[in-house]
């Protein structure tokens, strides 16, 4: 059997520790996790705790990896500004890149974690379904200065590389800016508490535009398929679940899940309606034995504002991943209930 090594990056984030899980699971994979802290989410690998942003702690912790096949790069530090994340986010990526490369001559591949803000979904409506060929929009972004650094990189090297544009990924964690999973579980988990119906806390039109989602276990398996298939070397591809849906059609089984009664778009704030609530999470934390995460640590507001408010659809296309051959889907409205349940059983949520 071919030995295969991957370095993750990022492994204590949603997606890295998603892959992390997928390799460990499949046993002909030997696994290094890169992360700042520790975290249980890396516990069947090799953990090495690297500062991605200082070259001299990736020289010392990276130096000597040389057997290294194969890098995940899914990394990232959030900044207030776009011109900060292409700054910072691109340092990180290339103080790896460059260090890995000298240090692994068996080098093959290495996967580089985008998302749909390369379509510029953050700025306002866009083509859709959005496609890998589509234009780049008005720069900065952080993923054109990575993706273009690999592409520089890689001419005339033996290794590839490849990029992967997921949408809404989903999957359990604390800490992370974009976490919708958390911030659905944790909002109605608090309205059962207080008494109140699962209001809808966005707009009218939030309510019934088209989106699409990412099951990180999925992601996580195309980007394994995308690292270990030859044709997709130096290639983009959208990855989602494969089905689009509108929050107006999931929301009643959101509701049923949780033992409560839906009700229609309510625009909370919720930035600033959850900041008091705190208190709220400590008693339902002490009564149900979660585990001890403050509210702020579980839970991006913000994000969760932004997603709900939405006016225009959010939707990539998927084909040239199909057609490359990658064929699997998650049923979305499924994949949700699915990811409840495992909240629950990590003790995230009563």
């Amino acid at each position: 059997m071919e030995r295969k090594v991957a370095l993750v990056a990022g492994a204590s984030g949603i997606i890295g520790r998603g892959i992390v899980e997928c390799l460990t699971q499949r046993g002909d994979w030997e696994v290094i996790a890169l992360a700042r802290k520790p975290s249980d989410a890396v516990n069947h690998a090799r953990f090495v705790s690297v500062d991605l942003l200082d070259p001299r702690d990736c020289h010392d912790k990276l130096g000597t990896l040389s057997d290294i096949t194969h890098v995940f790069y899914a990394a990232y530090k959030e900044q207030p500004s776009e011109p900060g994340q292409v700054a910072v986010n691109g340092a990180m990526l290339r103080n790896l890149v460059q260090v890995v490369e000298a240090a692994a001559p068996g080098l093959v591949h290495i996967n580089q974690m985008q998302g749909a803000k390369a379509y510029g979904c953050q700025f306002g409506p866009f083509k859709t379904p959005a496609k890998e060929t589509d234009p780049r929009h008005f720069p900065p972004n952080f993923y054109y200065d990575q993706e273009d650094f690999l592409r520089e990189r890689q001419q005339g090297k033996a290794w590839t590389w490849s990029a992967l544009r997921p949408n809404l990924v989903i999957g359990p964690g604390a800490g992370h800016p974009m976490n919708m999973i958390m911030v659905i579980a944790v909002y109605a988990v608090i309205c059962r508490e207080l008494g109140i119906p699962l209001w809808f806390p966005g707009t009218h039109a939030g309510f019934s535009i088209l989106l699409e989602a990412t099951d990180v276990a999925h992601l996580a398996s195309a980007a394994i398929w995308t690292a270990t298939e030859p044709r997709c070397g130096n290639e983009v591809f959208n990855i989602t679940n494969g089905d689009y849906f509108r929050w107006q059609h999931l929301w009643p089984g959101f509701a049923d899940y949780f033992g409560m009664k839906a009700a229609p778009p309510l625009p909370i704030p919720l930035a600033e309606m959850m900041a008091d609530k705190g208190h709220v999470w400590e008693q339902m934390t002490q009564k149900s034995g979660l585990r001890p995460y403050r509210l702020d640590q579980l839970v991006s507001w913000g994000f969760g504002e932004f997603v709900f408010r939405i006016p225009y659809d959010t939707i990539s296309d998927t084909t040239k991943a199909r057609r490359y051959g990658f064929h699997d889907v998650v049923e979305t409205e499924e994949m949700f209930r699915r990811k409840f349940t495992e909240l629950r059983e990590q003790k995230y949520i009563p």
